[in-house]
């Protein structure tokens, strides 16, 4: 083994999604790798599926001090030359030894867990130009952005199957139950859209309180809360626009994932959207926390069938040069060869 990945969160989310997406296409590339993770049925058995080899770890808080000890263990086992941390909780756990060190960050993290690591590697321009303006040496962070594939065979997920009429505009919503990612302005949005539905695929905390505001909205009848979902390929398929409100997004995954699926994106204009989007040339950008700003960017691309037509074809060849699955996995290896461990 030359990499040995670590993953010390339980939950679904963007970033456990995205590791396993990269993961596996180093695996299809050819990289000899494992992975140290907290205990995950569904993702130890994707992982299994893919042939590459699982070790569970506790991945506990700071009084925990077996992980580490364990995860060294592995690495040496197996001769590992890179030890690569994905998120705060994986890099307090990620031993020292002959292998280097490495902290994959997709958001403004606490450096004080990636200390005495050999580099760091970020997702976006902006977060690796936050990580050098915090002390840490420039030579020692690079920027390796996410990648994102739309697989030719997957179908649409039948309207039917979850009631929503056919000739309906469709906007597609994707991401956590959180505050952060504004769910609560789609459905405000949506209020003033009438004839359009909302699908919103997602879990977490703010359930309760979103599916209540629809009813209070009067939208609940045109809203279907999906709940955590594994086959966001098929959802992007179904929907004629992808809304992204979000207050806070380092990165915007669903940005580049909804390009890949030529699906036009409307989107606040957070951190990572905003740096991504090309407002009106690849995707329309909108004021954060501005619900009758969202549903103008909604209205303009739904009536205007040229624009649809031009941000989808934009937002497709954005991918094609720098967000395919090709090009990101050429980086990695690169940086794997940087230290011996390709």
């Amino acid at each position: 083994m030359s990499v040995l990945h670590l993953l010390g969160t339980s939950g679904d989310g963007g970033a456990e999604t995205y590791f396993l997406d990269l993961v596996r296409a180093l695996a299809r590339a050819g990289v000899n790798e494992a992975v140290a993770l907290r205990r995950h049925p569904g993702r130890e058995a994707a992982l299994w599926a893919a042939d590459v080899p699982v070790k569970v770890l506790r991945f506990g808080g700071p009084i925990d001090i077996l992980t580490k000890t364990a995860a060294a263990g592995y690495a040496r086992l197996n001769g590992a030359k890179l030890a690569l941390a994905w998120m705060n909780r994986a890099a307090r756990h990620t031993p020292k030894g002959p292998w280097a060190r490495i902290g994959r960050l997709g958001g403004y993290y606490n450096l004080k867990y990636y200390a005495g690591f050999d580099e760091l590697v970020a997702n976006t321009e902006d977060i690796a130009e936050w990580v050098v303006n915090q002390g840490w040496p420039a030579g020692r962070v690079r920027y390796i952005p996410n990648f994102a594939a739309a697989p030719a065979n997957t179908a649409p997920v039948a309207r039917a199957s979850l009631a929503t009429p056919e000739g309906a505009p469709l906007l597609l919503a994707m991401g956590r139950l959180h505050e952060s990612k504004a769910h609560d302005i789609a459905l405000q949005a949506l209020a003033q859209l009438p004839d359009a539905w909302l699908w919103i695929a997602g879990a977490g905390p703010e359930e309760a309180r979103l599916k209540a505001m629809a009813i209070a909205l009067g939208v609940d009848r045109r809203v279907r809360f999906l709940g955590w979902r594994t086959d966001a390929s098929a959802l992007y398929r179904s929907a004629d626009v992808c809304v992204f409100p979000s207050r806070y997004e380092p990165l915007g995954n669903v940005v580049i994932q909804a390009w890949a699926h030529g699906l036009p994106v409307v989107a606040a204009a957070s951190q990572g959207p905003r740096a991504l989007i090309e407002h009106e040339r690849d995707g329309m950008l909108v004021p954060i926390d501005d619900a009758d700003a969202l549903a103008d960017g909604v209205r303009v691309v739904l009536a205007d069938p040229e624009l649809r037509e031009r941000l989808a074809r934009r937002g497709k060849e954005r991918v094609a040069l720098e967000f395919s699955e090709a090009a990101v996995v050429a980086q990695w290896k690169a940086l794997f060869a940087d230290y011996g461990a390709a």
